[in-house]
């Protein structure tokens, strides 16, 4: 179980950490008009509660309470219907004009299978005509090797807890494609919060294929989120698209 989305006095610093990204911007320009949306991974339910607020019907997906403990508790969450669940087998008995992954939420899940049983569930709950995205970090980026100690540690202002120090670390494992993740917060009092991630990197022909084998297909690759092209060395792959 991953601490920093179980743990709750790590999920109520999540979204002092990551506050809403520019990313999200044009996410939401990709579901423009979907009345109804589902979210898979959807955390501590900040996208989901914008498209609410938007107008459309949410449902948002996590396997992690203590993150929807927090999701449930923000402004506008009572407009978004909060499931606990993995995305692997989820089955709502419906379908849904967007079904959206954000957030690198797919790169939690760290076997193929997995993955293969999310895209599995993508395609059970899209509706025909209906539009599905989500983001992965390139591997040929190579993005972890920007996670150290020296390039991420700032001491910031927490409401509650005053300055606080924040910083990663990162390193490969012995699995090829998967990264190990270090999430460290401490308080000028010396307590130190810390979690242990990891998290995969499937390559494009990988990804690409097991969109293909569920059934799914792409319209549009973007390599960046901000409706950049798939070039080599962007740091994402994005598909856009929806039911084969």
């Amino acid at each position: 179980m991953d601490a920093l989305y179980h743990d709750p006095a790590l999920a109520v610093l999540y979204d002092w950490d990551n506050p809403w990204p520019v990313d999200f911007d044009w996410f939401l320009t990709l579901v423009e008009g979907a009345d109804t949306a589902l979210d898979l991974g959807c955390g501590t339910g900040i996208f989901s509660v914008a498209l609410a607020a938007r107008g459309a019907e949410v449902v948002g997906v996590d396997p992690a309470a203590a993150m929807l403990d927090v999701a449930r508790a923000r402004p506008g969450g009572d407009a978004v219907r909060w499931i606990e669940a993995p995305a692997q087998g989820l089955d709502l008995r419906r379908r849904f004009q967007a079904v959206v992954m954000t957030g690198h939420a797919f790169q939690t899940l760290l076997r193929a299978e997995d993955r293969a049983a999310c895209l599995a569930t993508i395609a059970r709950h899209l509706a025909p005509g209906g539009r599905f995205f989500l983001d992965s970090r390139n591997p040929d980026a190579r993005e972890w090797e920007q996670w150290t100690p020296e390039a991420t540690r700032e001491v910031r202002a927490h409401p509650e807890y005053g300055a606080l120090e924040r910083w990663n670390a990162a390193e490969e494992t012995d699995v090829p494609g998967v990264i190990e993740y270090q999430t460290h917060y401490r308080l000028q009092d010396g307590r130190h919060w810390q979690a242990r991630s990891r998290i995969a990197f499937p390559g494009f022909d990988e990804l690409a294929g097991a969109i293909a084998a569920a059934g799914l297909r792409v319209d549009r690759w973007h390599g960046d989120p901000w409706g950049g092209p798939l070039q080599p060395g962007c740091p994402d792959f994005i598909p856009l698209g929806g039911l084969a």
